[in-house]
């Protein structure tokens, strides 16, 4: 491990390895823009460094119940833990002996869901015990009613922890910066499965209990960062993809899912030849219920997955190759803060392409990254210019305008690959990856590590890459790489053709896959006639397409025009999808209609929320002024 003195200072505590069960204690970056906002803790003084959970669940309640085991890791001299808590009733603290340890709980800070300092005083302890029980609301949980699953036979639970949510059910220091292994128990109701995010140690079935429930275990020998900690509880079956891989689901989808993931084990293997071992054993895939408000969610060895990418076509098999993609760039090495995000999501939209381009060709990466352009500018321009503050890559934590992160981040690197030469830039990633494995990072530390092991010394190539200008500034650099799609301007052909006053039935897209319909439907003209409305719908069948995607896109068209007619289709979607980037542009356009959407956007959103992820329907309440 090589760790530049000047800009990634670390803290390494020494500890005994009885009381730390022989675990080596993570990296801790130290220097000022490490400090992370988002977080009560004080890891520069005490510090958890495993975490071991065993929780019931309870469907009836909608509770989760029983203890936390914290391994502590304390500076000389420390006298006490900060801890990071939203909404859960702490029953005690005590030290593994049972002595009750004093404990206080601050006040909650509710704004950006920063929740409350549990502050415990550690009497000379390495390791604490917390016995706590979370609330029906809290922030990380989605508890389904059966008839919201696709069986609609059993309720259904799944957890979503980032940026800042696994505060709401596990009482540990909820930051990137802190890394932590982890162990677990969920001892659930008899005929549910159990899956998380770990190695999972007792077979598809766990083991039965003297109470006539089941019981999971798991665990998590690498360190990692604490919102990729997750589980979810339902009705659920498993189907192998390839030696290493496999997917759940409930078992009305699992093989439509399997089908549609299957090209999982390709993409393994190209991400480790472009950069590196694969570190985290198996890769399995959680498809869940349509609630859920992401495309995907990392989390080490079970990727969490919307339904909504399952079109029978594998068209949207860029998700998975993101989600894994994170298993290097996130989940290996970390934004330390969330100002630093673009670390996470930047990094993995441009290894995602090129885990694209290697099992599909270059045209198929070409489609996603002119789109991503295309999303980059409307960002741009919909954040307020090419000054707008929000603009930038690092700035204040949640800051940056819409996608950015991904978009403007991808094309940086995008940029440097295409200054320095593919093979150059590839050797140094990977040599980048392994440098700083199971490491948080920042965007200073960053730079500095590619002006040490990329640029050298070499003025020119510094002055040629901006890199300050990237990282810093607002805008776009002028050296910013636009590729474009050989397939999506046979695309705008059509479109343009269409804008021009031909018919629909001209458009003939058969066989597209959802990036061309994306193409096409967001560059459609704003302002149409109802009767060209009608005609796009009913010749392209719109407002009945499965493809999730094309839903979204024709909604935010027939808003714009103030179509009525395919309201009822836009009232199913919302009530039925529960991710974000499908639904809160639907919201945000109603909204924007005035006196004729407002009042559409809150009825749909008042018969559609308690189908919704809390996060989702939080998203969802401030766009409609609901909260």
């Amino acid at each position: 491990m090589r760790i530049l003195p000047a800009l990634a200072a670390a803290i390494v505590i020494a500890a005994p390895a009885a009381a730390q069960n022989a675990r080596p204690a993570p990296i801790l970056l130290t220097t000022p823009e490490a400090k992370d906002a988002w977080t009560h803790a004080e890891p520069q003084v005490a510090r958890v460094t495993h975490v071991d959970l065993n929780l019931g669940v309870d469907f009836a309640g909608k509770t989760l119940s029983g203890v936390a085991t914290l391994d502590v890791l304390a500076a000389k001299g420390a006298t006490k833990i900060v801890l990071d808590v939203d909404d859960l009733d702490v029953l005690s603290v005590t030290c593994p002996k049972g002595k009750p340890l004093p404990y206080a709980i601050g006040p909650r800070e509710t704004d950006i869901g920063l929740g409350s300092a549990l502050t415990v005083q550690l009497e000379g302890n390495k390791q604490i015990l917390v016995r706590y029980r979370t609330r029906p609301g809290a922030s990380a949980l989605q508890w389904l009613a059966p008839e919201l699953t696709a069986g609609k036979a059993k309720p259904y639970l799944f957890s979503q922890g980032q940026p800042i949510n696994n505060r709401s059910w596990i009482p540990t220091q909820d930051s990137p910066g802190i890394r932590q292994t982890w162990s677990a128990t969920l001892t659930v109701p008899e005929g549910f499965v159990a899956v998380m995010s770990g190695e999972r140690l007792d077979g598809e079935k766990g083991q039965a209990t003297t109470n006539g429930k089941r019981s999971f275990r798991f665990k998590m020998d690498n360190p990692v960062p604490p919102y990729l900690i997750a589980f979810a509880v339902g009705d659920l079956g498993f189907k192998a993809t390839g030696p290493r891989s496999g997917v759940w689901a409930e078992p009305s989808q699992l093989d439509a899912a399997a089908y549609e993931v299957g090209d999982v084990e390709k993409m393994i293997d190209a991400a480790q030849a472009l950069y590196g071992p694969y570190r985290w054993g198996r890769y399995d895939m959680l498809v869940l219920p349509p609630s859920f408000p992401y495309g995907g969610m990392e989390n080490p060895t079970l990727t969490f997955l919307t339904p909504t990418i399952i079109t029978g076509d594998r068209s949207n098999t860029d998700v998975v190759a993101h989600e894994l993609a994170h298993s290097w760039s996130g989940n290996l090495v970390t934004n330390a803060t969330w100002s630093d995000s673009w670390l996470n999501e930047g990094f993995t939209t441009y290894f995602e392409n090129r885990i694209m381009e290697a099992v599909y060709g270059k045209e198929r990466a070409a489609m996603y990254a002119d789109l991503d352009w295309d999303g980059m500018q409307k960002d741009i321009k919909d954040a307020g210019g090419p000054d707008a503050a929000t603009t930038r890559l690092h700035g204040d934590p949640g800051a940056t305008f819409g996608q950015l992160d991904y978009f403007k981040g991808s094309n940086f690197l995008k940029m440097i690959e295409t200054t320095v030469g593919r093979p150059k830039w590839d050797a140094y990633l990977r040599s980048y990856f392994d440098r700083h494995a199971f490491q948080p990072q920042t965007t200073a530390g960053f730079l500095a590590d590619l002006r040490a092991n990329l640029i050298k010394g070499d003025k020119a190539l510094e002055a040629k890459l901006e890199l300050d200008r990237w990282a810093y500034q607002p805008g776009l650099p002028d050296n910013a790489v636009h590729v474009t799609s050989a397939t999506l301007a046979a695309v705008d052909a059509k479109r343009a053709a269409f804008n021009a006053g031909g018919p629909a039935s001209a458009v003939q897209p058969s066989g597209w896959a959802t990036q061309q319909w994306l193409r096409f439907l967001t560059g459609l003209r704003r302002q149409q006639t109802p009767a060209r409305l009608k005609e796009l719908d009913e010749t392209l069948g719109l407002s009945a397409s499965n493809n999730a995607y094309v839903r979204s896109a024709w909604a935010e068209l027939a808003i714009a025009n103030r179509y009525e007619p395919a309201l009822p289709s836009i009232e199913a979607f919302v009530k039925r999808v529960g991710r974000g980037l499908l639904i809160y542009p639907i919201y945000k356009d109603l909204m924007a209609q005035g006196d004729w959407g407002k009042p559409i956007a809150r009825k749909f959103y008042e018969e559609a929320k308690a189908g919704y992820h809390p996060g989702a329907a939080a998203g969802v309440a401030k766009i409609v002024g609901a909260e």
